[in-house]
């Protein structure tokens, strides 16, 4: 079937509330792994991975750090207005991290109803030990956002704005309050470019333990960045996937790093959907620029339906044509967007194995299990649920062979 023609009715499951992992566990790599290889499904648990996994496998990670998403402003009449923050307006979020002064967010609003145009919203903030002003300015409403400005009007990083003057931003189907918990398991024990506002969640799993006992076997680890925005929470609406508006999201990668996927005999294991994302879009990436070798950097970047339009290449063809027009613009890093929508019928280019939670009913994270799965999709979850797994966020995982 054409992936535009499938029915996201065909992608809902009953997900009980009680399966639901509203905390995660008291350790990290204590969560269950639910393998699938060869269409059989077995169990273990994520400080075994390693043996899991052959020795020629490389596993890439998203180090994208969640950032303090949640702003509270105080009305001047009483009240609070909540921003929460979704990305950067004509800025790639790595970039706006370093802004100081003020920047333009673009971004969604509790209570956006109260807040009178003119007014402007502030409060005080510590910041490396000195008191700072935070203002907001209401810009504009847009069709899935608004803009606002925000001033701090120091030579302190908006990174450090956000740190001082928010808050972690817990996934909406998590219903409660945040924790003090949160603040370190919310977040990958390697996050360190920050910018999301939703946290890869496989990577949650992970510990020093697991990092050691993979390199005792020799198995290489990896970082890429795809900065996590809201969107992946988005629950897809329409009827067909043809009328679903997939999200943006950005992607940092270093030259080097797309150098090294070219060398042969690697079992590459992508943790988490990002990490998928991202790897994929390299490749179509650099069959786009097949296509235009001239085109320019401000023109590169994936719309939701290229991987199933662009002519199909080998992986070596499309990275050394990636390579070739990085090198050609003196670029060491490739920072761009992507919309890729893996979907039934998709085609896996970059890798053999997905290491992944257990995702939304309807959402296009399941869509993609469903792809790495050749739509077996409910075999792995109807087991998930018999066994007692926990889902989503803080839930436990799957390692997916493809």
């Amino acid at each position: 079937m054409n992936v535009k023609e499938l029915r996201i009715k065909d992608f809902i499951y009953d997900l009980p509330e009680a399966k639901i992992a509203f905390y995660p566990l008291a350790q990290r790599d204590a969560s269950k792994l639910l393998l699938y290889k060869n269409d059989e499904i077995k169990e273990s648990h994520y400080a075994h991975l390693a043996d899991h996994l052959p020795e020629n496998a490389r596993l890439v990670f998203n180090n994208t750090k969640v950032i303090h998403a949640r702003l509270l402003f105080p009305k001047p009449t009483g009240g609070i207005i909540e921003i929460f923050i979704l990305e950067a307006e004509d800025l790639d979020i790595s970039s706006a991290m370093q802004k100081e002064q003020e920047v333009v967010i673009r971004c969604f609003i509790g209570g956006a109803s109260k807040w009178k145009p003119g007014i402007v919203l502030q409060k005080e903030i510590l910041v490396k030990e000195d008191s700072v002003t935070l203002q907001a300015s209401f810009l504009e409403k847009k069709e899935d956002y608004f803009l606002v400005k925000l001033v701090w009007g120091t030579a302190d990083y908006f990174a450090e704005i956000v740190a001082a003057a928010g808050n972690i931003p817990l996934p909406p189907y998590i219903k409660r309050q945040k924790e003090t918990l949160d603040e370190s398991r919310y977040q990958t024990i390697y996050a360190a470019a920050e910018g999301s506002v939703a946290a890869p969640t496989a990577g949650l799993h992970f510990t020093q333990n697991i990092f050691t006992a993979l390199a005792e076997k020799k198995i290489q680890t990896d970082y890429v960045t795809l900065h996590v925005g809201a969107g992946t929470f988005k629950p897809v609406t329409a009827t067909i996937m043809e009328e679903h508006r997939m999200h943006e999201e950005y992607i940092v990668v270093q030259v080097d790093f797309i150098k090294s996927l070219l060398r042969e005999d690697q079992f590459i294991v992508a943790v988490g959907t990002t990490s998928v994302r991202t790897l994929e879009s390299l490749y179509w990436l650099g069959c786009k620029i097949r296509q235009h070798p001239e085109i320019a950097p401000n023109d590169l970047y994936l719309e939701q339906w290229e991987a199933y339009e662009l002519p199909v290449v080998d992986k070596s063809a499309a990275l050394q044509a990636l390579l070739a027009w990085m090198k050609k613009r003196q670029l060491t890093e490739l920072i761009t967007t992507t919309k890729l929508l893996i979907a039934p019928s998709y085609t896996f280019r970059m890798l053999q194995a997905i290491i992944t939670n257990f995702h939304q009913p309807g959402s296009t994270l399941l869509l993609l299990v469903a792809a790495a799965t050749r739509g077996n999709w409910r075999k792995l979850y109807n087991y998930a649920l018999e066994k007692e797994f926990r889902f989503l966020s803080y839930g436990d995982g799957s390692l997916i062979y493809l």
